[in-house]
C-alpha cells in the first residue's frame, strides 16, 4: 500500500481532513475492461477493505478521514466504516423528497458522528437548485420543515442554518452557498466534459458583513 501511504501523507501535510470519495470501492468496486466502450460489461471485485485501513491507521498517529458514503451502500461498507469509526456524509439538498420523516439526510435523523453539507461539488448551488431543480413538493416540505416560507434570496442561509444547528459533528458549506450564488457558480456537472472546476473566489466577495453573519451563526450553534 505504498501508493496510498504516500498519498495520505501528502494530503495530511496540506489539509486538516481528507474525504475519501466513492468509499464503497474499498469494500468492492466495479471492474471494466479497458477496451469496453461503456461500463455495462463489468463485474464486482472485492476491494482491499480492512487490510488497507489497518495499515493506514498503524502508519499514521492521527488519520482524520471522512467516508463519502452517498448512494446505495451495502452492509459490508457500513461495517468497514463502523470498524474504523469513519463519519459518513449527509446532504441537505437530497433530504426533502417524499419520505422526509425517515430520510437519513433529514437533520432530525442525524447522529453526531457525521458530516453535513448543503451540497457538494457535484450538486447545484442552493440558489441554482431553487431556480432550476427544486420541485414544488420539495419546496412545500422544506418550508414546512423550517416553519416559514422560503424565497430564492433566503434559501441558502436557511439551509446553512439547518446544517449548523444540526447535531452533526462537522458542517461543511460550499463557498458558493455562503455567498448565495446561482447556477453560474456551480463547481461541477457530472458526466459533462467542459466548463467544470472553473469557478474562482475573488477576494472582494468576502465582506465584513458576510463574516459577521457567519460568525453569529457559528457562535449560536456552538461551532466556534
Amino acid at each position: 500500500y505504498r501508493w496510498w501511504i504516500d498519498r495520505i501523507a501528502h494530503n495530511l501535510a496540506a489539509f486538516d481532513m481528507i474525504r475519501l470519495d466513492h468509499f464503497r470501492g474499498f469494500a468492492a468496486f466495479w471492474e471494466v475492461a479497458a477496451g469496453e466502450q461503456t461500463a455495462v460489461n463489468g463485474r464486482w471485485v472485492e476491494g482491499p477493505g480492512a487490510d488497507l485501513f489497518k495499515t493506514l491507521f498503524r502508519r499514521f498517529h492521527s488519520l482524520p478521514l471522512i467516508a463519502e458514503d452517498l448512494g446505495i451502500i451495502t452492509p459490508d461498507v457500513r461495517e468497514l466504516m463502523q470498524r474504523y469509526e469513519l463519519p459518513g456524509m449527509k446532504l441537505l439538498i437530497f433530504a426533502f423528497g417524499e419520505d422526509v420523516a425517515h430520510h437519513p439526510y433529514a437533520p432530525h435523523n442525524f447522529t453526531r458522528h457525521c458530516v453535513v453539507y448543503t451540497g457538494t461539488h457535484d450538486n447545484n448551488t442552493m440558489r441554482g437548485w431553487w431556480r432550476k431543480e427544486m420541485q414544488p413538493e420539495e419546496l412545500r416540505r422544506l418550508s414546512a420543515y423550517i416553519g416559514r416560507d422560503l424565497t430564492e434570496h433566503s434559501i441558502h442561509w436557511e439551509m446553512i442554518r439547518l446544517a449548523f444547528l444540526s447535531v452533526a459533528d462537522l458542517a461543511i458549506i460550499p463557498m458558493q452557498d455562503l455567498l448565495g450564488l446561482g447556477e453560474e457558480a456551480r463547481m461541477n456537472r457530472p458526466s459533462t466534459k467542459r466548463g467544470n472546476w472553473e469557478w474562482r473566489l475573488a477576494p472582494r466577495q468576502l465582506t465584513p458583513a458576510l463574516t459577521a453573519k457567519l460568525l453569529h451563526l457559528i457562535q449560536l450553534s456552538g461551532r466556534g
